[in-house]
């Protein structure tokens, strides 16, 4: 009789810790609609860097190498231009992760061995195909439009053609900075084939761009 006393308190004490211990666990259990507070590794995660909407505002400054000029004919037309600076302003907005349209204005200036200078200005709609390798971006673009010319009292309008490739380091989320190279071809058509002229340059330049 004294043994069933004290294991009766006993089994009571246990069966009250075990109740107290599944309402501890009922009150601490998350509500049905309620989120684990558990962070996902792909939170902030972008799967482009561009997207539909974004633009550019490029300026850009360096110089330029006449590389030959070449006659209607066929021939090679005495080169009498020295390297020269260039410049220009260009715009793109993108149509998708990747291209992006838009439009370059610039200039070009070079002394000739007769101590005059040649001035280009082109100016054109350029297309451009990016490639990004985040903090690097590769643009490679096309631009096709016209150029005016400028020498001594001679003017000339003609059509450009400039396909170019850069690469740029993206420093913050507004600007990147990078390097271009460019070919410039300028056809000068005139109604005798030995007088038309096709110049060929290449330009080298640096360029500040801004992401809005």
């Amino acid at each position: 009789m004294p043994g069933k006393l004290t294991t009766l308190p006993l089994m009571l004490l246990a069966a009250f810790a075990a109740a107290a211990s599944l309402g501890a666990q009922e009150t601490n259990a998350p509500a049905p609609d309620e989120k684990l507070p558990i962070e996902s590794e792909w939170d902030g995660y972008s799967p482009s860097l561009y997207n539909k909407g974004d633009q550019t505002f490029s300026i850009t400054l360096g110089t330029i190498v006449p590389l030959f000029y070449m006659r209607g004919t066929g021939e090679l037309a005495e080169n009498k231009t020295n390297i020269g600076g260039a410049g220009s302003l260009s715009y793109s907005y993108f149509l998708s992760h990747h291209f992006a349209l838009g439009g370059e204005f610039g200039g070009m200036f070079a002394g000739t061995l007769g101590g005059n200078t040649l001035f280009v200005m082109p100016f054109g709609l350029k297309a451009t195909w990016q490639f990004v390798a985040s903090p690097f971006e590769f643009p490679l673009s096309v631009m096709v439009g016209g150029a005016s010319y400028g020498y001594l009292d001679t003017n000339y309008f003609g059509i450009i053609v400039k396909p170019s490739a850069g690469a740029y380091w993206r420093y913050n989320a507004d600007w990147s900075f990078g390097i271009n190279a460019a070919y410039w071809w300028l056809p000068q058509w005139t109604a005798d084939n030995y007088t038309t002229i096709y110049g060929n340059m290449l330009e080298l330049t640096l360029t500040a761009r801004y992401h809005f």
